[in-house]
């Protein structure tokens, strides 16, 4: 764990360089518009450890996978979200010597991101190996306003002497991907020009063939004076820039402000990307590196109004969540169905930046609850269309009939992941899905949605789940074998608890929406049975059968759900009783040992239990949690929001507030040792439940919003806001009252500790 990131409520600060730190620093500092991220890598060279990265959405390439031998049905590549063209770049020179922080004294040191207003500042005083005292100062940020763009204003002073200035700012698309396999490069150019005060590059990528182009403009100042741009320009291979040196006086001030425009083949037509990215950045340098600023603090300003979670008496804490909630909206912004949103967004490379299954758990009630009803439609609306991917995966693998085993990780809809213990076993991901069609049109009231697209989904899902399952002559049930459940710390087993619930789940609410869409829209749904060759009377009364005599692993002694079969026959040890040395597993242990062993990575059977709450009574997630939370260990990102969320709902408080902080804190903080490959995008979603879900207790049951809310003792207040259909709420909690305020033009009926309540129109409610 470390601490040198300083406590902020709107900021996330390095004060100081820690250079021993500088890729974590990298990836929390990242910044992005929904388009595209960057790193917080520095614009000048840097010879010291760093993880130089730009990505751009939806832009990936087939790797090959590793692996030394093959299974039938395994995937052909692993896809990856490449690293993309360096537009930060500002090469210096003064007198001679080049520009790095590696080489200098560092006298100070502060490097900011604004998560209020959306940049990134740097400011250091350096003194060269040439003795120059330099003063250093950069601000950048990605519009969200214009989603193609990016600006930089750099600014040099040399305190100690007069001094010659050599300024070469550049774009490079000679990148490669930190684990590209033998160090392979996935760009080949397609046309380059370097003008004066401009440059671009035009690269398309191997094998997928996408076309980017990255085209720069910029202008320089001395004090206060324009200068005139009277560049050499630099051409190489895949490569643009310019080389301009100034004459500056001690105590005056060099600024560079650098325009960049990147527009990629998903959104133009190709043959005018050179055209389309030269309007672009013509558009955004007009506007000027000020009014760029303006319109980004404004629009993120209406972010914040929409989606802020102030908390009272806790700096940490508030850190903690506007972090969280801060890297959510920078990543994904909805506006495009084709794309979704990687484990890491686009502050790393691990995981590739594909689609998980961490979307529909973790990611789905943010956005429902922050955003226009449509910004979480069409997350679902990017499985619905890869439908027809999830049944040739599935047929890949056996099944047939129009079943669909939805990936655990794609670009596309094929199946990309390259662990056949994840890849082939780990099927719990298309309830996950499922689910996440159950949870929008319960909290949008969407009903259509299942009409037109969602049971289309559920039919083939349910389809795959039918034949997955066996009948068990001894057992005289249905059981499922050799799967993989949330817990990865386990491989191979049978009957996980978890997966065979939401199977059998998905069964019935299959069933229930079947009856729904045949009596609501007769003609839709005659339609759809015969696109699907679907046999409803056959085909729902095995589904019946089914999940009326599935098998669950349990210990009837202490009332448990088992995890799965034979969970109970590993040596019980408890991860407080293990040497602190041993910790993180995934770093200290063998793969067998930890497969030997009773620890857990993440929520499994909790999370099963997260998800249907409403089928369980309190002492029974109780005593499940109580079983399984001591063993343990947490370290899928993924886990301390389920534990927190739970704890809350039965009353654990100390243990909710500890599983959020580290949840909240889990990149600022570097619990897991591994934030310096990119921050964990998609867990952030969870920490955003756990105010709204678990402090706040609020749920949707019988289409009526229901809060139970908590406070932790660390806590004076806390408050935040909902948008539940079509109306805005903000709720503050206190440790003496809840107060409900409805800033909609429209009465609303909501339950507080299970008594009802009307809130008339930009009227408020006290709960004391």
């Amino acid at each position: 764990m470390k601490s040198y990131i300083k406590h902020d409520p709107w900021c996330i600060i390095e004060e100081g360089f820690h250079p021993e730190h500088n890729r974590i620093t990298e990836s929390v500092m990242s910044i992005g518009n929904g388009r595209m991220g960057q790193r917080a890598n520095f614009e000048e060279y840097y010879s010291g450890d760093s993880l130089q990265g730009n990505y751009i959405a939806g832009v990936y390439y087939p790797d090959k996978t590793r692996v030394g031998w093959w299974k039938n049905g395994y995937p052909e590549y692993f896809a990856k979200v490449l690293n993309a063209v360096n537009w930060i770049g500002i090469d210096v020179y003064i007198n001679g010597v080049r520009l790095d922080l590696y080489r200098c004294t560092i006298k100070k040191f502060r490097r900011v991101l604004n998560m209020k207003e959306g940049w990134l500042e740097r400011t250091a005083l350096l003194v060269m190996e040439n003795n120059l005292e330099v003063q250093l100062t950069s601000k950048r940020l990605l519009s969200i306003v214009d989603d193609e763009s990016g600006a930089i204003r750099y600014q040099l002073t040399v305190t100690n002497a007069d001094a010659e200035i050599t300024i070469q700012p550049f774009l490079d698309f000679d990148v490669k991907n930190q684990d590209s396999n033998y160090d392979e490069k996935f760009w080949d150019e397609v046309c380059q020009k370097a003008g004066n005060g401009t440059g671009y590059v035009v690269a398309k990528t191997k094998k997928t063939g996408f076309v980017v182009s990255a085209i720069m403009q910029y202008q320089v100042f001395v004090g206060e004076n324009l200068q005139n741009i009277t560049a050499q320009a630099v051409e190489k291979e895949k490569y643009t820039g310019n080389i301009q040196k100034f004459k500056v006086k001690k105590q005056e001030t060099l600024s560079i402000e650098k325009y960049v425009a990147i527009c990629a083949s998903l959104n133009h037509p190709e043959d005018k990307l050179v055209e389309s990215s030269t309007v672009y950045v013509q558009k955004v340098m007009s506007k000027g590196f000020d009014r760029m600023l303006q319109e980004q603090i404004a629009a993120w300003d209406k972010k914040w109004e929409e989606s802020d979670i102030a908390i009272e008496g806790d700096i940490a804490a508030q850190q903690g969540i506007r972090f969280n909630i801060f890297q959510l909206n920078q990543t994904y912004t909805g506006e495009d169905e084709r794309l979704n949103i990687g484990p890491k967004g686009f502050t790393g490379e691990k995981y590739g930046g594909s689609t998980y299954w961490d979307t529909e758990a973790y990611c789905i009630p943010f956005y429902l609850a922050t955003s226009d009803p449509k910004i979480a439609k069409n997350l679902l609306v990017y499985r619905y269309k890869q439908l027809h991917k999830a049944i040739e995966n599935a047929e890949k693998l056996g099944f047939s009939g129009g079943a669909a085993l939805y990936p655990m990780v794609t670009m596309n809809g094929e199946e990309c992941h390259n662990e056949w213990e994840i890849t082939f076993e780990e099927i719990h991901r298309n309830g996950a899905i499922a689910f996440a069609i159950y949870n929008y049109i319960r909290y949008t009231g969407d009903e259509p949605y299942l009409i037109d697209y969602g049971l289309e989904v559920l039919i083939a899902i349910s389809r795959f789940w039918a034949q997955r399952v066996n009948f068990s002559q001894e057992k005289k049930k249905y059981v499922m074998l050799g799967v993989t459940g949330p817990n990865e710390y386990e491989n191979n087993v049978n009957n996980n608890w978890y997966t065979s619930k939401m199977a059998c789940w998905t069964l019935g609410y299959t069933c229930k929406s079947i009856e729904y869409v045949k009596n609501m829209a007769p003609r839709k749904f005659e339609h759809l049975i015969a696109k699907l060759k679907f046999d409803e009377t056959k085909e729902t009364a095995q589904w019946k059968t089914i999940f009326s005599h599935m098998y669950y692993p349990e210990d009837k002694e202490q009332e448990i759900f088992l995890q799965q079969d034979g969970y109970l026959d590993k040596e019980q040890i408890l991860v407080k009783d293990l040497p602190p040395k041993d910790l993180p597993l995934n770093q200290k242990w063998s793969w067998d040992r930890i497969l030997r062993s009773c620890f857990i990575k993440q929520a499994d059977v909790l999370q099963g239990l997260y998800f249907l709450e409403n089928q369980f009574d309190t002492a029974t997630i109780k005593r499940n949690f109580d079983f399984y939370e001591p063993r343990t260990v947490h370290e899928s990102s993924l886990s301390a929001c389920v534990h927190s969320i739970l704890a809350a709902k039965i009353g654990y408080e100390k243990k909710a507030y500890e599983m959020y902080l580290r949840t909240a804190r889990l990149d600022l903080d570097d619990y897991n040792n591994d934030t310096d490959d990119g921050c964990h995008i998609t867990s952030m979603g969870g920490t955003w439940m756990t105010v709204i879900q678990g402090f706040g207790g609020m749920r949707v049951y019988d289409d009526k919003l229901r809060f139970s809310p908590m406070i932790p003792a660390q806590w004076e207040a806390y408050s935040f806001k909902i948008l539940f259909r079509e109306h805005l709420l903000k709720i503050r909690v206190t440790k003496k009252e809840v107060l409900i305020e409805n800033q909609s033009t429209t009465p609303i009926s909501l339950f507080v500790f299970d008594k009802m309540y009307q809130i008339d129109s930009n009227s408020y409610i006290v709960v004391g």
